[in-house]
This record gives C-alpha cells, sequence and structure tokens, in this order.
C-alpha cells in the first residue's frame, strides 16, 4: 500500500463518533502512501480526538469553526477547500452527520464543505455509531439517498461496539478504508458517469436506477445474512475457482436437440460474485445469453462432452468447483447429419439414447484434500435423502439441492430457493432469495466448511 497515493489530496471529515478516536492513525497511514491530508472535524468530534494530534499527524491546520478568523481570511474557505481536495471521506459518520449530509443542512464547517464538493470529487462515508442506530430507517433511508447522489458508503464491520453490544457499526480496518479510497480515485469521476448516464436512453437510465436500488438492497441483506464481504475477500482473493454454467445441446440432427430450460442465471452470478471477491474465475458456459465480466475466463461449450473435456482440464489447478450447469443425462446415440424427414417416419421414431459421463463423478474420484466439490441436485421429492445420497456416490463436498415443484425458483428466474447438505452432516435451508444474493450466500457457506467454522 506504500506509496499508492502519491501526490493526492485526501480531506478527511471527523464526527462525534467515539471511533474519532482512531483517526489521527488513519490520517498517519494515508501520508505513508504518500496524500497530503487536512482535516476538518464537527464540534462534537472534539470530545473524541484532539485537534492538536491530528494536527501533529497531518502538519496542517484543523478547522472546526465554521467562522474560525484563521480560516475567514481565505475568502469562501468552503469552497476552496472542497475544490482543493481530490477525494473527501467522512470516517467516522455519526447518524446525525448522515441527516444532515442527506437534507442539504448545512449548519456546521464539515456539512457545508461537503455540500459545496464539486460533482467530480469522490465523497465515501463511513457510517460507525450502534447497530440500533444504524438499522434505524431513517438511517438506512438517509444511507440509500447519499448513494443515489453519488457517495460510495463503505459498510461498518461488526463485532463488539462501545456499548457492549455485539453487531455491524464498527468503524472499517483502516486498510478497507484506503482500500476503497484507491478504488474511487482510480474510477472514473462523479460528473463524467452522471453525464453519461443522463446521454444514455430512458432504458437504460431505468437500469441505473434500479442497479442502485438492487446495491442498497444487497448490502441490508448481506446484514441480514450474516454475511461478511470483507472476510469473503480475504479468503478468495487469489483462489482458483472453476464454475459451470447453463445447459448443454445435444444434436440429433442439424435442427433438432435435447436440451433444457436452464438460463445459466445461478451459475453466471457465483462467477460474478467470486470474481467480485477477488478469486481468479473459470466459468465453463453452456449456450446462454449472458454477459460476464471481462476478467472472468469464460469458455463457452455446447455439447456435455465439450464441457465435460474442459472441466476435466481446468480441475486439476483449481481450489473449488462449483458444477451449477445442468448438463444432460443423455446424448442420442446416433446423430444424423441430414434432417429427419416425417415423411420417412409417418407413424413414429424411436431415438436410442446413452448416457453421457458424469462430470460430477469423475472430478470427485481424483479430488485432492485441499479441493472442494460442489454439486447442484434438482428434486421433485426426497430432496434431503437425494441430496445425501448424490453427496457420497460423487465424492462431493456440498450438494445444493434445488425444488422442480417450487414456482420461481429454478429454471429462468431470478430467485432461487436451496437446501444445503455437506459431508460434515450439516443441513441449511435458506428460503426464497434472488440468485445474485444467493452466490454470496453460497460462497459464504464454502468458505465456512473450508475453514471448519461449519462443523
Amino acid at each position: 500500500m506504500a506509496n499508492d497515493l502519491i501526490g493526492k489530496k485526501i480531506l478527511l471529515g471527523i464526527t462525534g463518533s467515539i471511533s474519532a478516536y482512531k483517526t489521527p492513525y488513519l490520517v498517519r497511514e494515508l501520508i505513508k502512501a504518500g496524500a497530503e491530508v487536512k482535516t476538518i472535524l464537527t464540534p462534537f468530534a472534539g470530545e473524541f480526538v484532539a485537534p492538536l494530534a491530528l494536527e501533529s499527524v497531518s502538519k496542517n491546520p484543523v478547522i472546526i469553526d465554521m467562522f474560525d478568523k484563521n480560516v475567514q481570511n481565505q475568502g469562501a474557505w468552503h469552497i476552496q477547500l472542497a475544490h482543493w481536495c481530490d477525494l473527501a471521506i467522512i470516517a467516522p459518520c455519526t447518524a446525525s452527520t448522515l441527516g444532515k449530509l442527506a437534507n442539504g443542512i448545512a449548519d456546521n464547517a464539515l456539512v457545508t464543505v461537503m455540500i459545496a464538493l464539486p460533482k467530480n470529487k469522490p465523497l465515501l462515508i463511513a457510517p460507525a455509531m450502534d447497530e440500533t442506530m444504524f438499522n434505524h430507517p431513517s438511517t438506512q433511508r438517509n444511507i440509500e439517498l447519499l448513494k443515489q447522489y453519488g457517495a460510495v458508503v463503505v459498510p461498518p464491520e461488526s463485532g463488539e461496539l462501545a456499548s457492549g453490544l455485539i453487531g455491524a457499526g464498527r468503524l472499517p480496518d483502516f486498510s478497507i478504508i484506503i482500500n476503497e479510497i484507491m478504488n474511487a480515485l482510480n474510477s472514473k469521476q462523479a460528473d463524467n458517469k452522471m453525464s453519461e448516464i443522463l446521454n444514455k436512453s430512458q432504458e437504460t437510465l431505468d437500469e441505473a436506477v434500479e442497479k442502485i436500488k438492487f446495491n442498497t438492497e444487497l448490502e441490508l441483506e448481506f446484514l441480514k445474512q450474516n454475511i461478511h464481504i470483507d472476510k469473503l475477500k480475504e479468503y478468495y482473493k487469489g483462489k482458483k475457482v472453476l464454475i459451470t454454467a447453463g445447459p448443454t445441446i445435444e444434436n440429433i440432427d442439424p435442427v433438432r436437440y435435447i436440451s433444457n430450460h436452464s438460463s445459466g442465471k445461478m451459475g453466471v452470478a457465483l462467477a460474478e460474485a467470486a470474481n467480485s471477491l477477488g478469486a481468479e474465475v473459470i466459468l465453463i458456459s453452456g449456450p446462454i445469453s449472458i454477459n460476464t465480466s471481462e476478467s472472468i475466463k469464460r469458455i463457452n461449450v455446447k455439447t456435455a462432452e465439450e464441457m465435460y473435456n474442459e472441466v476435466i482440464k481446468y480441475f486439476p489447478k483449481c481450489d473449488i468447483a462449483i458444477m451449477a450447469a445442468a448438463v444432460a443425462d443423455y446424448t442420442p446415440k446416433e446423430k444424423y447429419n441430414e434432417k429427419i424427414k416425417k415423411s420417412a417416419n409417418p407413424e413414429s421414431l424411436t431415438i436410442e439414447l446413452i448416457p453421457t459421463k458424469d462430470i460430477l463423478a469423475e472430478i470427485g474420484r481424483p479430488k485432492k484434500n485441499n479441493q472442494t466439490i460442489v454439486g447442484f441436485a434438482l428434486e421433485t421429492e426426497n430432496a434431503i435423502e437425494n441430496g445425501r445420497q448424490k453427496l457420497i456416490e460423487k465424492n462431493a463436498d456440498i450438494i445444493l439441492i434445488n425444488s422442480a415443484v417450487q414456482d420461481e425458483s429454478v429454471f429462468g428466474s431470478d430467485y432461487n430457493s436451496i437446501i444445503i447438505v455437506d459431508r460434515k452432516g450439516n443441513i441449511a435451508e435458506y428460503g426464497k432469495m434472488e440468485k445474485k444474493l444467493y452466490a454470496y450466500r453460497i460462497l459464504q457457506y464454502i468458505k465456512d466448511y473450508r475453514t471448519n467454522s461449519v462443523n
């Protein structure tokens, strides 16, 4: 991380949260990374951190009073300061300051400067407070508003709080905060993003609004589902994850084939989630119409045989294999080179089918102790019993069971309902969730299983 912020000008806002006492150390880390830092405090922040300490480590004056004479001699000081910085961050940010920012109440120096921030200057906000305050509807509403305005909200960490309670509300580790700062500085400027959105079609604008809504809901669901994204990133960074997705197609003749209704949404969601967590993802996909991130190594296949060959090729070097594809169990014994004419078979047509290779079983046999295999099972009855049987027969570690009889849970849907069984005898049943969220839930379960957090 050293020297990653050379020449960058960072404006650090500090509010009256008890975690404000940590901020001199944050300033020191930013300066060690090459940044120039100026600090601005709310009046209550001074109750938790000494302005002199911040001034000493930053080598810059600390602003608290909006009408300080030393500040006023700079003219429109708040405009100058807002334009001086490359990025502004409020860490920690209290519920009160969230509300003021969201509603434009500029009654102190910090909020005044932040509202004066130009659109092309990233604003990061790291809320820190008791979990009950963080989860209050007004706080969540203000966070959503600020995200819509373009602010980046760094989610608080879970742990022991100043109140003695355990929950979400702690100021994140400095490494996480600095990483978010670097990500924001490396991204496109906020005003360019907004201009790009406004210049697009109404359909694209609607998609952008839906994305903001989804990301907000996703972060709230992470908290509800006890999904720790930062810990997942630590675990999956550099891991080699092999994922299959979509259907396979088994040709009968040049115009007819055997397949299924798999859309590939679950497999792609898993690939995108693992990719976002820093894993090296190889996605082997049957014919689907979903685009994937460029950083994902995607291999497109058509038949079960082609998928088998690619999985066997890449499996030996992977840490985790998630077989989410709906591979055809049978393929025609004879493939016709010409279209089968109905006139040649007026009464009936018999096509002999033979089994395809069992990919899950094939990789289960040579599996090493440091590899984890996750399979999917689509069941119509006796789901858990059949899932356990598949677990043993295929030498898998985890089986994710889908029900084919539930509405909006499998093919083509954005939602899923899953029962998880593993080799340690655990059973976990999760209700209906979006597949994009389920991807993180599944990756969390795999991590817990591999680190013995699941008994």
